[in-house]
Parts: structure tokens; C-alpha cells; sequence
């Protein structure tokens, strides 16, 4: 099982840039979410996964040495789906599950899991299958019950912002590769980011916050090759206020 989805992933890889959108020395105050007045959500039947500005700018994980330390710490709890979505190993109060988009599945599905699916992969390697136990349009997520738990620690959920964000995906079903950008803005349990890339196979990728803690799931790319536009998912909190599975205190400022 394992070698045939890394023949997919290798099949499916893209050239990875050199390193990610952009970088900042230091912590700035999240932008201001007045921003979100001219941002808007794409039809669901239009959905893309965007480029943001004229060069698509992803890092190997394992080659990513940017200003947001905490990746390193939270990358091995990224697991391919299916050869075509990416979820996240998240902490709950009912046991870690795997959080991803909605648009990914439906309830009852079988789907086939892998996690460091990367060059020289440093994490445990399990391939393994789950069943999705919740899935919505509105909030778009889903969380998967692995039939079995990889030696690694879940990612903790968050509500506080930073100013840059990063989401660590496997774009095009290839191995796992990171982009960061800036926070645009959170609004109606939207979350937005700009020069940000993402790509099919992205979708259900954690958002991440400097600290390292995921504030939102990716599911939808509103980006154009002049710069413009965002690309953007839905927040954890909106996330959790809609699972019979979370509870509230499986998310908390950090």
C-alpha cells in the first residue's frame, strides 16, 4: 500500500520552489479585519485552488528553514487522503482525529491515509485507512477516525491570530511541501490569506499561526496571477461551534 501511494505522489509532483512566499523577522499585529469587507466567498461550483502572484512558491517541508520555527514541531501530523486532499491530526478532549475539508468526502466513506509522505521523511510513516464520522458543506470540514494512531503529537486548535500564517499541503497529491503568507482577515468564520499558494490537493490543509497551533482548515484558492484577491477556509472556531465531536474546550487562545 505504501509503495503504490508514493508511486501517486511521485507521479503527481510538481517542481517545488526554493522557498516560500515571503518572510518577516518579526511578529507584527494581525491585520485588521475591516479587510474583509471587499473579500467574498467563491461558488462552491467554481472552487479552485490558487496561485497567488506571478510564481507559484512552495518550500519542501523538510527543506523549509523560514521565521516560523514552529513548523518543524507540527509538520508530521499532515496526512495525505486519498492521493488528493490533505487533513491534519488534530488534539481533542474525545481522542485525536483528523481534520479536514468537507468537499473531500462524506460520512460512512473509507479513505486511505498516509502520513510523511515527504524526501527523507523524519516522521513516523503510517499508512493506514479511517471512516469519516462528520462532514459539512457549511462550515466545509470533515474529521476522520484513523483505524490507527502514527507516533506523533496531534496539533493543538487555536483562536489566536498572528500576522503571517503558513499551511503545510500536498499540492497536486505530491509529497508535503509548505507556503506562508500574510493574514488578511477573519470574518463570519472565514479566514482569509494573501500571497499564500495553494493548489488541488491542498484542500483540508491546516492553517497554521506562527506558535504553530491551527487557527483555520483551507478550502477554497480566490487568488489571481497579478496579486490580487485571496485565497481562504473556514476558521476552527466555526469549526468546532458546529461539531457534535469537539466541544469548546478543544480550542482555546494560546
Amino acid at each position: 500500500m505504501l509503495t503504490r501511494l508514493f508511486l501517486f505522489a511521485a507521479a503527481a509532483s510538481l517542481s517545488l520552489g526554493a522557498a516560500a512566499c515571503g518572510s518577516s523577522s518579526s511578529e507584527e499585529e494581525p491585520a485588521a479585519n475591516t479587510v474583509c469587507a471587499g473579500l467574498h466567498i467563491v461558488d462552491p461550483s467554481l472552487r479552485t485552488q490558487s496561485q497567488c502572484g506571478p510564481t507559484l512558491d512552495f518550500t519542501p517541508i523538510n527543506d523549509y528553514h523560514g521565521d516560523i520555527s514552529s513548523i518543524q514541531e507540527r509538520e508530521d501530523a499532515v496526512v495525505l487522503i486519498n492521493g488528493s486532499c490533505t487533513g491534519t491530526l488534530i488534539a481533542a478532549q474525545a481522542g485525536p482525529i483528523i481534520l479536514t475539508a468537507g468537499h473531500c468526502g462524506h460520512v460512512g466513506d473509507r479513505v486511505m491515509l498516509a502520513f510523511n509522505v515527504e524526501a527523507n521523511a523524519d516522521g513516523d510513516t503510517l499508512v493506514t485507512e479511517g471512516a469519516i464520522i462528520e462532514q459539512a458543506d457549511t462550515p466545509d470540514y470533515a474529521l476522520i477516525q484513523p483505524d490507527k494512531l502514527p507516533a506523533i503529537a496531534p496539533t493543538p486548535l487555536t483562536t489566536k491570530e498572528s500576522d503571517r500564517v503558513a499551511i503545510v499541503q500536498h499540492p497536486r497529491g505530491g509529497p508535503k511541501a509548505i507556503a506562508e503568507g500574510k493574514l488578511a482577515g477573519i470574518c463570519n468564520g472565514l479566514i482569509y490569506y494573501t500571497d499564500l499558494d495553494t493548489l488541488v490537493g491542498g484542500s483540508g490543509a491546516g492553517v497554521l499561526t506562527r506558535e504553530g497551533y491551527l487557527i483555520g482548515v483551507h478550502t477554497d484558492g480566490d487568488c489571481a496571477a497579478d496579486g490580487t484577491g485571496s485565497n481562504y477556509g473556514w476558521t476552527a472556531a466555526s469549526i468546532v461551534q458546529a461539531s457534535s465531536y469537539l466541544k469548546d474546550a478543544d480550542i482555546a487562545a494560546r
